[in-house]
């Protein structure tokens, strides 16, 4: 077997680009356009029986995996939470007749889950579709029709983007790009483009998404899926490569959480014109062999070692290019999730904390959908303690690529500090059970304009202009037991705010990783307090963090950095001091101990993982027998002038993690003016929900 196939990893995206540079100008349905349709319709409904190729068959090797993303705009990339790798055998009959069957399969469960998957995810799919397409056995996407069928050739418009030629030993094969959107974007319809050899009009290429009304569940965000095919033998072109991704949102009081399925696909070793075995004589499509038989298969590796490095980015260049071309081609809300009026929280502290401020506080929120992408969010929180209501209003517009633009107006609590230091749930306990309050909140009313955007290059920018008034709060609340400490005392002041935020996450080789987010803001302030009423300055400030993740002989080196720096000319207010300490800044110290115009905070651990008991979860899995030990060394440096002293403090620790690395043990000591101190939380990356 001779096969030749378009390295479309490299250029797909550069087409697509170009190709939505020229989307003004494309001629749509024109006569030379809907000719090369016409022959490849009619290729397909022959189905290559003229072709020569009566049968084939093949094996096929993927990944189908199960991610999750946190936060408000899913800041950071997703988290891989379950893997299943997947060997499949392959044959195929003209005219349609095809089958699978699993013959291998093993998956490693990385964070506790139930999922299950559409039989047909574990798969590839045959024939570049049916003439009627349908995804997670029709639960997702039902009765599309194919750009390439009789019935798509009224349902859609046509237009040549591209082409380009690919170059094989003994010819040279021309390639037509041809754009695909619905002529009636309320229909379940498919946009994208296909790729078709022009000398026979064959299906080279697929890559395509999906409007809104073929999207069956509403929390679908959205559904991407890339068909790319080898040349076979000089003559056929047959499957070479798959990708799909399926995203849905969370479900429940618009908590911001994005389950994600990616399925990766290679297909080898192609056998055309061969005596067919009985397998296709009877029997379901998709076949499973027994469980003795898929733990036997001869799987090399393991199988994070062999997972496609993309599928653990935010979204890889080929399905971001599909969504964006089909962005492009219709209107917004044709491809946008539709919904109407949900009731609507960030994390669980928005509906139930304690703080030494409001004691219990209740919360609850309302969001409204209003045209594509529109929206109207109210929330509100009330404090038993102060008997105060804290309210915000935003009116904003978001896209599914992350660019958004905001109006926010609010009354509520700011944090002295730029770090949480520990989860929304410890605090709370632990703030209710024994006064140990790990947040220094000052009062703050503002309005302001917000508008963000994540360009191809991978940072995400976000651009902030506030009008703001601050003030200091009281303590009015009583723990079960011990006492609370006092707040900050916030400078009472106003002031004009202009900030810039960057985000940026990198996946190198040998899974490392790298994460960086840098602030920046300036302001003009007024200070009403004190001896310094009516005092007026320009005031900076800049914070830097950086979390790397290395492999390390046995085991993992995480490393953190955090550092922040003021600059001005006057005497800074209290609430925009550098402020560190505590679990995840200053482990071995108190709470806040450091606070200063510049500081610095160094954090270095080795991870690794030692055998330990399995516990099982019911239907969310087995923990795996393993604790990963992490002892750390962490270092701060303040320039503050007064107590606990100018310069570098260090702490050495210990931290257990278990439950699928989920749940976190820290004990650690100060060695300068430090103390032992002992912790437990959830993972930093649950933090964003609780």
């Amino acid at each position: 077997m001779r096969l030749a196939r378009l390295s479309f990893a490299c250029c797909a995206v550069p087409l697509v680009l170009a190709a939505q540079q020229r989307a003004d100008t494309a001629a749509w349905n024109d006569a030379s356009t809907l000719r090369l349709v016409d022959r490849a319709i009619a290729r397909r409904t022959a189905q290559l029986a003229d072709t020569g190729l009566a049968d084939y068959t093949a094996r096929a090797h993927g990944y189908v995996t199960f991610l999750a993303q946190v936060g408000e705009g899913f800041p950071d990339p997703p988290r891989v939470m379950k893997t299943d790798e997947l060997a499949v055998e392959v044959y195929w009959h003209a005219p349609d007749r095809s089958k699978q069957r699993i013959v291998g399969r093993r998956d490693t469960l990385l964070l506790p889950t139930d999922i299950e998957y559409h039989r047909d995810h574990l798969a590839i799919i045959q024939n570049n579709f049916p003439a009627v397409i349908r995804l997670g056995e029709g639960d997702e996407v039902r009765d599309v029709p194919h750009p390439l069928s009789p019935g798509g050739r009224v349902a859609y418009d046509f237009a040549i983007g591209d082409s380009l030629t690919i170059r094989t030993n003994d010819r040279d094969i021309a390639v037509l790009m041809v754009r695909v959107r619905p002529r009636d974007e309320r229909q379940p319809r498919a946009v994208g483009a296909v790729y078709l050899d022009r000398a026979n009009a064959t299906v080279v290429r697929m890559a395509f998404s999906f409007t809104r009304a073929a999207l069956l569940d509403k929390y679908l965000e959205d559904v991407s899926v890339v068909l790319e095919n080898g040349l076979v033998d000089g003559r056929f072109w047959l499957p070479y490569r798959q990708e799909i991704e399926i995203r849905r949102t969370g479900a429940w009081m618009d908590f911001p959480s994005r389950g994600i399925i990616r399925g990766r696909w290679e297909i080898c070793c192609i056998q055309t014109n061969v005596r067919m075995p009985s397998i296709l004589a009877a029997g379901p499509e998709l076949s499973q062999a027994s469980s003795a038989e898929l733990r036997a298969y001869p799987f090399t590796g393991t199988i994070l070692a062999g997972l496609p490095q993309d599928v653990t980015l935010a979204t890889n260049d080929d399905v971001r290019a599909v969504q964006d071309a089909a962005r492009e081609l219709v209107r917004a809300e044709a491809l946008g999730r539709v919904r109407a009026t949900n009731p609507s929280a960030r994390s669980l502290s928005d509906l139930l904390r304690v703080n030494r401020v409001e004691g219990l506080a209740l919360g609850a929120g309302v969001r409204r959908m209003v045209g594509a992408g529109f929206m109207a969010t109210v929330r509100g929180r009330y404090g038993t303690a102060n008997r105060r209501l804290a309210a915000a209003l935003t009116l904003g517009w978001q896209r599914a690529d992350g660019a958004h633009a905001m109006l926010n107006v609010r009354d509520d609590f700011a944090e002295a500090g730029d770090e949480p230091e520990v989860s929304g749930v410890r605090n709370s306990l632990a703030a209710q059970e024994f006064g140990a309050d790990y947040t220094d909140p000052y009062r703050e009313r503002a309005v302001g304009l917000t508008a963000g955007f994540a360009p191809l290059d991978g940072w995400r920018w976000t651009l902030k202009v506030e009008r703001r008034q601050e003030s200091a709060l009281a303590v009015h609340a009583m723990p079960a037991t011990g006492r609370y400490e006092p707040t900050i005392p916030a400078a009472a002041l106003q002031a004009w705010r202009v900030g810039v935020e960057a985000r940026r996450f990198v996946r190198a080789a040998a899974h490392a990783t790298l994460g960086v987010r840098a602030t920046m803001f300036g302001e003009r302030e007024r200070v009403d307090e004190g001896d310094r009423i009516g005092e007026n300055g320009w005031l900076g400030r800049g914070t830097v963090s950086i979390d790397a993740s290395i492999p390390a002989g046995s085991g993992t080196l995480v490393v953190h950095t955090f550092g922040a720096s003021l600059a001005g000319g006057f005497s800074p207010p209290p609430q925009r001091l550098v402020r560190l300490g505590g679990p995840v800044s200053g482990p071995g110290f108190d709470f806040h101990q450091f606070a200063g115009r510049t500081a610095l905070s160094q954090r270095v651990e080795w991870q690794r993982s030692i055998p330990f008991v399995a516990l099982r979860l019911g239907r969310f899995g087995k923990v795996p027998s393993v604790v990963t030990l992490a002892p750390f060394v962490n270092g701060i440096w303040v320039d503050a002038k007064s107590q606990p002293g100018r310069g570098w403090h260090g702490a050495v620790g210990l931290g257990i993690l278990t439950l699928f690395d989920q749940l976190r043990l820290d004990v650690a000591r100060g060695v300068r003016q430090g103390r032992w101190t002992f912790g437990v939380d959830l993972s930093t990356a649950l933090w964003p929900i609780l």
